[in-house]
């Protein structure tokens, strides 16, 4: 049973070993990853409608739009193995390569309102293990989850203004493992579900922005196929049914958090020079259950216990210097301390995280008034950490992400 859950877990946990911040993607645009997401005040290009669509109100008149791609490389984390016992071993996971695009868009003003559309994946990746140990509770996975948010602004003066929009979170899962001789199952699922974001930005004087983001929970209600064989052992517990299968093709379905975040901000520019600080609590306190539903009896009889998560809420605290070098060039540079949600009594194979560091940086290029260009790279460093429960008894160690992402940004 407990093999079968943590199977469930790999469908619902957004499978990513990515950032510290559980299995959210907070970078979403070339100066999010050039300034490691401290980019909610100074936000002021196609991508202020997903990290502050209040700031849309603040722009120069005129249509921005940006595209981006970003390549992340997920290197191979290390398990060292504390005890041989039940069959505790060292491991590596696979390295992992992915390719995430993302599309911002602001409109011109229209009277005091103006409007923004962003697509990202804010959440989403794979983790896979080359060892049977290891492969026992996260064999291979993937997830997407592509985002839709339509946004708007309202100016209420030259100093106020106040943003808003409808996140449409689109999910899809699939997971095979394999855990012989006792069962194995595929499972596959999907889902469209609901939530939306707030935003305010204050400029008391010229040079200075207080901003607050706010975006909501979204559950993912993930629901789809499962099928597989589940040995007769398992009910009967007599060495005599071990090799006697029971096969099952039934409807499987899972609920659980993206998780809501609040995010405070500061920005202070001084001639050619911006410094923005950001303080992000993300309420990964909801996780608290994983339950996972078969529409098959003796499926669920097996696998449908509600397995405890007990994530806590977790901080992030970001700092970015942006500096216009030229009239056409423009730096920036990044750096983070994102804590992890995940206790040491509910962490796995699935989602090895631990508290991380945060070092990024990047350019844009003018290339003319309507066209500008760029390139960002950040560095996610994770801690070395130590864990003994249920599942892991050992030391995870050279786990990290490279993020390198590209843009092409032109204004209407």
């Amino acid at each position: 049973m407990t093999h079968s859950l943590r199977i469930a877990t790999t469908l619902s946990l957004c499978a990513a070993s990515l950032l510290a911040s559980g299995y959210r993607i907070p970078e979403q645009s070339l100066n999010s990853v050039s300034l490691s997401a401290a980019y909610v005040a100074s936000a002021n290009g196609a991508d202020a409608s997903y990290y502050n669509p209040a700031n849309m109100a603040f722009m120069a008149q005129g249509a921005y739009s940006e595209v981006a791609l970003t390549y992340i490389n997920l290197p191979q984390v290390n398990y060292d193995a504390a005890s041989t016992i039940s069959g505790n071993a060292d491991g590596d996971s696979k390295e992992e390569n992915f390719l995430m695009p993302n599309l911002h868009y602001v409109s011109p003003s229209v009277g005091n309102w103006r409007y923004g559309l962003s697509i990202t994946a804010p959440a989403g990746l794979s983790k896979r293990w080359n060892e049977a140990y290891q492969m026992h509770t996260a064999e291979e996975f993937t997830l997407k989850v592509i985002e839709i948010n339509p946004t708007a602004s309202y100016k209420v003066n030259d100093q106020f203004a106040l943003g808003f929009g409808l996140r449409g979170v689109y999910t899809e899962g699939e997971v095979s493992a394999v855990r012989s001789p006792y069962c194995s199952q595929e499972l596959t699922g999907d889902s469209i579900d609901f939530g939306y974001n707030l935003a305010l930005s204050y400029k008391p004087i010229q040079d200075v922005t207080f901003a607050a983001t706010y975006r909501s929970k979204v559950d993912l209600t993930v629901k789809g196929d499962a099928n597989g064989q589940i040995s007769r052992y398992l009910l009967t517990h007599s060495l005599a049914d071990l090799s006697t299968r029971i096969p099952f093709n039934t409807n499987a379905s899972v609920e659980i958090p993206l998780p809501a975040s609040l995010a405070l901000a500061t920005a202070y520019t001084y001639a050619k020079t911006t410094v923005e600080f950001v303080f992000e609590r993300t309420y990964w306190s909801s996780y608290k259950e994983l339950d996972f539903d078969y529409g098959d009896s003796t499926a669920n009889a097996v696998f449908g216990t509600a397995k405890p998560k007990n994530w806590k809420d977790a901080n992030a605290y970001r700092i970015g210097v942006t500096h216009q070098c030229t009239d056409n060039l423009k730096m920036m540079l990044g750096f983070a301390i994102d804590k992890s949600p995940t206790p040491d009594s509910t962490l796995g194979f699935e989602l090895p995280d631990s508290d991380a560091k945060l070092y990024s940086i990047g350019f844009e290029y003018k290339v003319n008034e309507k066209t500008s260009v760029g390139l960002a790279y950040l560095y996610d460093d994770k801690e070395e950490r130590t864990v003994s429960n249920g599942t892991v008894n050992g030391t995870f160690t050279d786990s990290s992400a490279h993020l390198l992402t590209a843009s092409f940004k032109y204004k209407f």
